[in-house]
């Protein structure tokens, strides 16, 4: 209806390149405007404004000499004032996009080693963006953005750092385990000796006390029985003591057996190898 009334729509976004006997003629803006096919006047076809993207998968190889699948993400638009350069000097705008991708790509990843691929994507996002503003310009298209949104190593060089990866964690988690390790002996070992210290105190004022016991009994005894000798008082503490371990012996739940004489001229005589050994030692000291 629109040829017959010679009329034509352009919509939002877009702008029509009009011809007239096949001769370029005017960009049309969106809106409705004349077009009285009968002197010759036609649209030769619609250029869309809108931001375009385009990915691009480029394979390349790095300075180690290993290959990797760049991914670079292409945001680009027509501009309306040089519509008519970006509708009829290129025929195929992705596929020339493309081509300077790939150019600029296998141009700068060569230079670099795999890991600095990885830390320097945004100076190869820069230098791919350069390169297509230099040269889409003159078509009558701007780029709005390059991104390199990927960097794929091949297969068994992702497998092979994964697994580099996991080993340096390993020997670093075996490391903190080792120290960990480390501590735990030392304050067991701390432990261990502050236990037996405090257990040597003890023990150190067990004796004491016993000493002090058996001073002040010999000394009550002394005082209260008149005639008796520091001999017959010790005797008597060792009948003592004697009787108190078998009581404790025969008291105790273990299963262990141990046979000593418990007679009364036993007594007398671990009474007298008691004092025997005493007298020895005090002797060896002096």
């Amino acid at each position: 209806m629109g040829q017959v009334l010679c009329c034509v729509q352009v919509d939002q976004s877009t702008v029509a390149i009009s011809e007239t006997f096949g001769k370029y003629d005017n960009v049309l803006e969106p809106g409705c405007h004349c077009m009285p096919w009968v002197l010759g006047k036609h649209i030769a076809g619609h250029l869309s404004l809108r931001v375009q993207q385009l990915d691009v998968r480029c394979e390349t190889k790095t300075k180690d000499n290993v290959f990797v699948t760049v991914v670079a993400s292409i945001q680009y638009r027509a501009l309306a004032e040089k519509a008519a350069d970006a509708f009829y000097k290129l025929s195929n705008t992705r596929g020339q996009i493309q081509s300077y991708v790939f150019d600029v790509i296998r141009a700068s990843v060569p230079k670099l080693e795999l890991d600095s691929v990885f830390e320097q994507k945004n100076e190869i996002a820069k230098a791919v963006e350069k390169e297509l503003e230099k040269a889409m310009s003159a078509y009558g298209f701007e780029i709005v953005q390059t991104l390199i949104v990927d960097i794929e190593p091949d297969e068994h060089v992702k497998r092979a750092m994964n697994e580099i990866n996991a080993a340096a964690r390993m020997r670093v988690a075996a490391n903190e385990k080792a120290e960990a390790e480390k501590i735990l002996q030392i304050k067991r070992a701390e432990g261990d000796a502050e236990s037996k210290y405090l257990s040597g105190l003890g023990i150190a004022r067990q004796r004491q006390a016993i000493v002090d016991g058996l001073r002040d009994s010999v000394l009550a005894f002394s005082m209260n029985v008149p005639g008796t000798t520091s001999k017959d008082i010790m005797d008597m503490v060792l009948v003592t003591q004697y009787f108190d371990t078998m009581k404790e012996i025969g008291a105790s739940s273990k299963s262990n057996s141990v046979f000593i004489p418990h007679g009364p001229g036993a007594v007398k005589d671990i009474a007298a190898q008691i004092r025997d050994g005493l007298l020895q030692a005090n002797t060896t000291q002096n």
